[in-house]
């Protein structure tokens, strides 16, 4: 069944509520997270206080705003007879408020496009949506953040219909999943979910079941300070020619831009530093855990033969981020069919992929949640490309509403 999608009056409450979310700045900062501060930004908050309000004027209990910045609401079962409200599952539902640092998000213009099927880049007559090209969009994950508001607002506005029965509903909207961090605070002892789904995916029918395991690593080179016009004498040792040899050294085929699908890589993403002490932060990312350990030995061996042709000395720190989701929602097949109907329900062709990043229910799933990803009709995340299908997010709340409806086979 479509809900939202094809609903002109709800497809343009979808939109009005998307445009009102990306003009709001909720940018995180991965420097701040990584120190501990959390959430990472003030800003942040302000998402959080108008996401909290939308959801106690639908209607919704027990709303939440935790002192971590966690927006966690919940709704109760419509269903009277105790015995058939055991066939529907305790579902959360979550997305992310923050928006990436790498792009800034401050300031976001939104620019509405209705395009015909030949100008359309789904390839059908859409509503899209950009920036202006000065930001990013913020649809990483404001998409997922509407499409659950979309679907959470429909189910109270039908309360009551016999054909919309539904088990109890859990909503939650998380700060800093960007950095990293988006688990560390996550306030597991108000959640009672059978299984979760984040909406953070992006073409129309992604579903995505595993995801990369990730590994922060920051090297950092010791060198040798002198004057400069004495260098040669003085026995200089540049720790910014290290750090800048070292990130060429790296291997060119395991470099992100060279890599796709199953491939994983080693990302430098930061260099800092002087003549005596210069620092690379860089991303492991793979699919297979035992490739992670062979990439700590090839920046091992980078590292080791960047100080022996230059000198100098290094650091080496490993931080786990988080694990491949995949063997844990393995062992819950059950909830991957009950998406795939839901899928086929909402009209929509499953598209099973891996995630190549990872999403809150990664860490979620670790913690004991197992929690898929669906699309949400974002595309193009983190660049000033980014932008939005309506069609495609308004299928991405039809298919949550067509999970919440089912019964347990």
């Amino acid at each position: 069944m479509n809900y939202i999608y094809g609903n002109k009056d709800e497809e343009n409450k979808l939109l009005d509520r998307f445009c009102r979310y990306v003009k709001i700045w909720s940018e995180s900062d991965g420097k701040a997270a990584d120190e501990g501060v959390f959430p990472s930004t003030e800003r942040q908050w302000d998402l959080a206080k108008v996401l909290v309000k939308e959801l106690r004027n639908l209607g919704t209990r027990n709303v939440y705003l935790t002192d971590y910045c966690y927006v966690v609401a919940k709704i109760d079962s419509n269903i009277v007879d105790p015995e058939e409200r055991k066939k529907y599952p305790t579902i959360l539902l979550m997305a992310h408020m923050d928006t990436v640092d790498e792009v800034t998000g401050e300031n976001v213009k939104p620019v509405i496009s209705i395009l015909s099927d030949a100008e359309s880049p789904t390839g059908q007559a859409d509503t899209i949506v950009k920036s202006d090209g000065t930001t990013l969009l913020g649809a990483d994950d404001k998409a997922g953040v509407s499409a659950i508001m979309a679907a959470v607002e429909y189910l109270m506005n039908h309360y009551e219909d016999e054909n919309l029965k539904h088990g109890p509903i859990e909503v939650m909207f998380s700060p800093d999943e960007e950095t990293g961090h988006g688990m560390d605070k996550v306030p597991l002892n108000i959640l009672k979910a059978d299984f979760a789904v984040t909406a953070d995916g992006g073409d129309e029918g992604e579903l995505e079941a595993e995801c990369f395991n990730a590994w922060a690593c920051t090297i950092k080179f010791t060198g040798k300070a002198c004057h400069t016009g004495s260098a040669k004498a003085g026995g200089m040792v540049n720790a910014v020619t290290l750090a800048g040899a070292f990130a060429a050294g790296l291997p060119r085929d395991m470099a992100p831009e060279t890599t796709e699908n199953y491939e994983g890589f080693i990302a430098p993403m930061e260099i800092t530093g002087s003549i005596e002490s210069a620092s690379v932060d860089m991303l492991l990312r793979s699919f297979n855990i035992e490739e992670i350990e062979k990439d700590k030995e090839i920046i091992k061996n980078t590292a080791d033969r960047i100080t022996g042709k230059f000198g100098g000395s290094y650091e080496l720190s490993f931080k786990q981020q988080y694990l491949n989701m995949k063997e844990k929602l393995d062992q819950h097949p059950e909830i991957m069919q009950r998406l795939e109907q839901a899928y086929k329900d909402s009209g929509v062709r499953v598209r099973k992929q891996p995630i190549r990043g990872g999403t809150d229910g990664s860490r979620l799933t670790e913690l004991g949640i197992p929690t898929p990803n669906i699309f949400s009709g974002a595309h193009d995340f983190h660049s000033r490309n980014e932008w939005l299908s309506l069609n495609q997010c308004a299928k991405a709340a039809d298919v949550l509403i067509n999970l919440l409806t089912q019964k347990v086979k």
